[in-house]
């Protein structure tokens, strides 16, 4: 049996499984959308697992945190440079969930 869920009932999930400091407001908006983008893509209904969730993404305030948790090398000074070298980095090993505030990684 599946249920539907609004953006409400998925933060109101992670607060019941007191994972609710996880991700941030903007990043469990972020990764529902995203979650609901795959679902629509792809023709599979995803079963919410909180924990799951919680151990198979991470969320980055910055993309510096995510440079020195996997030790990226970066090779340019330039910002727009070095942003787009390190998304591309990452998204040719995994997914990336960009939004306002920072991104979220499927951990790898």
């Amino acid at each position: 049996m599946k249920q539907t869920i609004n953006i409400h009932q998925f933060r109101n999930a992670f607060a019941r499984a007191g994972r609710e400091e996880n991700f941030s407001y903007e990043g469990q908006e972020a990764l529902f959308d995203w979650l609901e983008t795959y679902e629509e893509d792809t023709g599979e209904e995803i079963e919410l697992d909180v924990i799951a969730l919680c151990c198979d993404f991470s969320e980055y305030s910055d993309l510096d945190e995510a440079i020195d948790y996997y030790s990226i090398d970066v090779d340019t000074e330039d910002e727009d440079d070095k942003r787009q070298q390190v998304i591309d980095w990452l998204q040719d090993r995994t997914t990336v969930i960009e939004f306002d505030g920072g991104i979220i990684l499927q951990d790898f």
